[in-house]
């Protein structure tokens, strides 16, 4: 257990029988009062917080003792088997097997900090250790756990001490030269945890890899699919996004034998590099990456790296055939990210010829863009143009029956007031 003090008396089982035995079946007067009830609320909070100390004590003399190696089990194992919620348990075993903490024991002795905040603090200390290029100095943690247990004694609630430990280990990063925290993979974390109805809450704290990675299959997979009769999807974004990770976990429970998750265009990783600022390396899904966290994902088979222009526009990749390939796919989803008329996800969307094929349209990026189904019925039947602008992307011209005058209009993606002035 967390100590900075020696204990000043010893414990016993039957000091807390005792306690126990005063507080069996006892009852509020009938004529209590609002302060009486607000005063009783608060030491009842101040015991919870002593019983929660003492009871990571014990778990951490549980391992300690190694109570639980004859059995093979874990320390949080076996206080689950003692009625003890998982989410507590994982608390408590934190909190009581983490040593040389300075100065946070004296606060959850005296019931000063709940075991939720203490258990932030050992989380937010971690962080900051993990985040550093160097090893912590003990001035150094002396110091940040005096900034944590005093945002604690504030009032903060246990994410915004976690909030404010991130922000220390940005600090730290910097100055020691740490991973940033968008990359660092040691941070990973994924929580599995039964609801009290018998549902599982699932919680993920991904680096920008793996964020990437899940981002693009689950959006691949969670595209609206029309009722038989035509009518839309009923299901919301949030339920298609789940059936997406049943399926996904289908396949792999299956070993990926056969083509529900596909290593089409659409579900591979792309990673952009510009031209001009080959520094500049960029994620579909999460954004910025670094060069280290770049070089590495060459190495990833599902990756594909394309390289763009200063205008962002995909190098061409023509090819003497009619539909357009994976590759050229890959290109569109970069530089127009969805359909360019009406913003729907790239993964609903379809391969266009700006100039048909039939007509002598090459079949290249720059005679290419993404639509949805109904746009594209838009621009072959409903008199819309698409036309390759001077900055090598899309721009659509509406028909008359909508802009008489059938001023150029920009790609969904690139709708800025710039962009709009240079119409």
């Amino acid at each position: 257990m967390i100590d900075d003090t020696t204990h000043s008396a010893e414990l016993s089982a039957e000091l807390f029988a005792g306690l126990i035995a005063q507080l069996d079946d006892r009852t509020f007067r009938a004529d209590i009062t609002s302060r009486e009830a607000f005063a009783a609320m608060q030491q009842l909070i101040v015991l919870r917080n002593m019983l929660d100390h003492y009871a990571a004590t014990l778990t951490g003399e549980f391992d300690r003792l190694k109570m639980t190696a004859p059995q093979g089990r874990s320390v949080r194992q076996l206080l689950i088997t003692m009625g003890i919620a998982l989410a507590v348990a994982g608390r408590l075993v934190r909190v009581g097997t983490t040593t040389g903490i300075d100065g946070l024991r004296t606060h959850t002795v005296d019931g000063a900090i709940s075991l939720d905040h203490a258990d932030a603090i050992v989380l937010g200390l971690g962080h900051i250790k993990s985040r550093a290029g160097e090893p912590v100095t003990p001035e150094q943690r002396r110091d940040h756990t005096r900034a944590l247990v005093s945002q604690a004694l504030s009032g903060m609630s246990p994410a915004e001490i976690g909030k404010h430990a991130r922000q220390l280990g940005n600090l730290l990063a910097d100055d020691t030269g740490g991973a940033p925290a968008a990359e660092d993979r040691s941070l990973n974390s994924v929580t599995l945890a039964t609801t009290s109805d018998g549902r599982l809450d699932v919680r993920a704290d991904l680096d920008v890899s793996v964020g990437e990675k899940l981002c693009t299959t689950i959006e691949s997979l969670s595209a609206p699919t029309p009722r038989p009769d035509g009518s839309h999807d009923p299901r919301t974004v949030r339920q298609r996004q789940a059936d997406a990770l049943e399926t996904l976990l289908e396949a792999a429970a299956r070993g990926l034998a056969d083509d529900t998750v596909s290593t089409t265009s659409r579900y591979d990783v792309l990673l952009t590099l510009n031209a001009e600022q080959p520094d500049r390396s960029a994620l579909q899904h999460m954004g910025p990456v670094t060069d280290q966290l770049a070089t590495t994902l060459t190495c990833d088979a599902q990756l594909t790296v394309a390289i763009l222009d200063d205008e962002q526009a995909p190098l061409q990749l023509g090819r003497r055939k009619r539909l357009f390939t994976n590759a050229q796919r890959k290109a569109f989803i970069l530089r127009d990210e969805c359909c360019v008329k009406c913003g729907a996800p790239a993964s609903r969307t379809q391969s266009h010829h700006l100039k048909h094929w039939a007509d002598g349209g090459p079949t290249d990026v720059d005679n290419g863009c993404l639509l949805c189904t109904s746009c594209h019925h838009d621009v072959h039947d409903r008199g819309w143009d698409v036309v390759m602008g001077f900055d090598r992307h899309p721009w659509l011209i509406p028909p008359a029956t909508v802009d008489p005058k059938r001023r150029p209009q920009p790609a969904y993606n690139r709708r800025t007031l710039h962009l709009d002035d240079a119409a």
